[in-house]
């Protein structure tokens, strides 16, 4: 789907949804679009893009998705790109060794976990959320992602929220943003 379609596609099947989940946060609904199989194909395939090099090779060998909208789509990425899918779960939910980060939302803090062992040292992977926002959620997925001794090839997303200073938190990482409201 070329962007002008993806990007009119996106602004059908993404709701908004008021004040939640507080006073004053506008929450970006994405079941339309997951219900919507020609619309999430198309987001799957566009997410799936930055991990591939002109002649269409796979540059990274795993797709690492935030909890937890970042597990619904950043599972299908790595099918599609035919490597390995890592899930960054909130604090408590990995029986294993893990490394542990906090950071600042923009309503509040949370803690994210990886498995000390879901990255090896040198591995380049693909990191895939929803919304980029603050990008507290993606700086401190990079971070886990440094301490297995991995490398962040690139931050894809659903869409970008730009009256927020997510991008600035990004440190250089190349940002592929599907929508930017």
């Amino acid at each position: 789907m070329d962007p002008d379609r993806l990007a009119e596609a996106l602004s059908r099947l993404v709701v908004d949804v008021p004040d939640f989940p507080e006073p004053g946060i506008v929450f970006k609904d994405i079941t339309p679009l997951l219900a919507d199989p020609d619309g999430l194909a198309a987001v799957v395939a566009a997410l799936a893009a930055p991990a591939r090099d002109r002649d269409g090779r796979v540059t990274v060998t795993k797709v690492l998705g935030m909890e937890s909208r970042g597990f619904i789509l950043g599972a299908p990425v790595a099918l599609a790109l035919g490597v390995g899918f890592v899930p960054i779960r909130k604090a408590g939910k990995l029986p294993r060794e893990t490394h542990t980060v906090s950071y600042q939302l923009e309503y509040g803090t949370a803690t994210l976990e990886v498995h000390a062992d879901a990255v090896a040292p040198g591995e380049r992977v693909l990191l895939v959320d929803d919304v980029l926002a603050t990008g507290g959620t993606i700086a401190a997925t990079r971070e886990l992602v440094e301490r297995c001794g991995g490398v962040v090839a690139g931050v894809a997303v659903l869409m970008e929220l730009s009256f927020l200073p997510g991008r600035d938190a990004l440190g250089g990482m190349p940002l592929t943003a599907l929508l930017t409201v």
